[in-house]
């Protein structure tokens, strides 16, 4: 079964602060998974952190993601995401328990064959980048070979996504259980 939400860590939070509220948001209960991204850390840093959310995530039953590394998700045991021109799902099917992909294109669209889902992005609002509204995000889900998870301003559940991925609407949340709670006890997905 797919997880409803995958969290995404912000190590801008610093790293007491982020496994405090990681630890809030999985207390919300089955459905939760976590992304291990951090651009600028080191193999070895991306490696001891993953040690510490690998086993916060096993005392809570949920699934650890690891960005882009798949050398760290093998050391870790965990599950990989992959960058949109990384390599393609179908090519590390089988060495980790799951894969999922980033998609921001129809192009893209068509390189996910082979992932168990995707982060399509950004949905909403987010940085410099040209937001899909509602209406791209469905477009680019009906093309994915596998289920679609909203990402990129995510504040409220998108109404047609299998799950959502998010960052500050949870790391940043007054509560991170109670927001977490809104995207995996949503109903209209």
């Amino acid at each position: 079964m797919l997880p409803k939400l995958v969290v995404i860590t912000d190590w801008a939070l610093g790293e007491p602060v982020l496994l405090e509220r990681l630890e809030r948001a999985l207390e919300a209960g089955p459905g939760i998974a976590v992304q291990h991204r951090h651009p600028k850390a080191t193999a070895r840093e991306l490696y001891d952190e993953g040690v510490k959310l690998k086993a916060l995530c096993e005392r809570f039953g949920a699934e650890l993601f690891v960005n882009r590394r798949l050398d760290v998700a093998l050391a870790l045991g965990a599950s990989l995401h992959l960058p949109a021109y990384g390599l393609l799902p179908a090519e590390v099917a089988g060495r980790v328990k799951r894969v999922s992909v980033a998609v921001h294109s129809g192009a893209e669209a068509e390189r996910a064959r082979g992932a168990d889902f995707a982060l399509v992005s950004p949905v909403f609002e987010k940085g410099d980048a040209t937001p899909l509204g509602l209406e791209g995000f469905q477009r680019l889900a009906a093309a994915l070979p596998c289920p679609a998870f909203a990402l990129g301003g995510i504040k409220e559940p998108v109404p047609g996504a299998a799950g959502h991925a998010v960052i500050s609407a949870v790391l940043r949340a007054p509560d991170p259980r109670a927001a977490a709670s809104r995207f995996t006890l949503s109903e209209g997905r």
